[in-house]
């Protein structure tokens, strides 16, 4: 299907439901997302979005890599907004990442460009091209030495090696971890609370 889109009073929640491909982005689910957000950025009456993924095994795996070797990686990358249609946008309302399972690859490119995570404790995080010989292109690099200190952003980014749930609260990536099976209720929890305040 791509992705889903539920509205709760101010609050959108945006499901990359792919769980069969590991909530991957192909080309029709990164065009579904960037119209979607274009449409958000509009709207007057949201005051934050909270993205997950479908199912509880897996955020996201990222870019389809079935997509990539077909050579649909340029046009994945070039919708509105970049990658996912959100790594290249300023965007107006607050995002939540509800991360319900690993976030890897493009999936944690996708978690560092929202302003909040709420994490499962099965959620990990990491950057794995590196591995693949491929590269970070979405902004994880960036995004990733910006919000930790640069001896282990370069770590994460040169080992292509993952973080836990709880390592990377310590490490101030993710705002709270909570059980598995809890990550999109919480996440709505603190949306809710966002909009309950003046929309400024």
């Amino acid at each position: 299907m791509g992705l889903k889109r539920k509205r709760h009073d101010f609050v959108e929640l945006l499901i990359i439901d792919r769980p069969e491909a590991a909530n991957a982005i192909d080309l029709d689910t990164a065009q579904q997302m960037s119209t979607a957000l274009d449409e958000l950025g509009r709207d007057r009456e949201v005051r934050a979005v909270v993205i997950t993924g479908a199912g509880e095994r897996v955020f996201s795996a990222g870019m389809d890599l079935n997509a990539v070797a077909s050579g649909m990686a340029p046009a994945i990358n070039g919708v509105a907004g970049g990658f996912a249609g959100l790594v290249r946008r300023q965007f107006p309302h607050p995002l939540i990442a509800a991360v319900n399972g690993p976030a890897v690859g493009g999936g944690f490119e996708i978690v560092l460009a929202c302003d909040l995570v709420v994490a499962a404790e099965t959620a990990s995080f990491g950057l794995p091209e590196v591995k693949r010989g491929l590269m970070a292109a979405s902004g994880g690099l960036i995004r990733l030495a910006q919000c930790l200190p640069p001896a282990l952003a370069f770590e994460l980014a040169l080992t292509g090696e993952r973080i836990d749930a709880r390592r990377a609260l310590e490490l101030g990536l993710v705002n709270r971890v909570v059980p598995t099976g809890r990550a999109l209720d919480e996440a709505m929890v603190l949306a809710r609370q966002i909009a309950a305040n003046a929309p400024i």
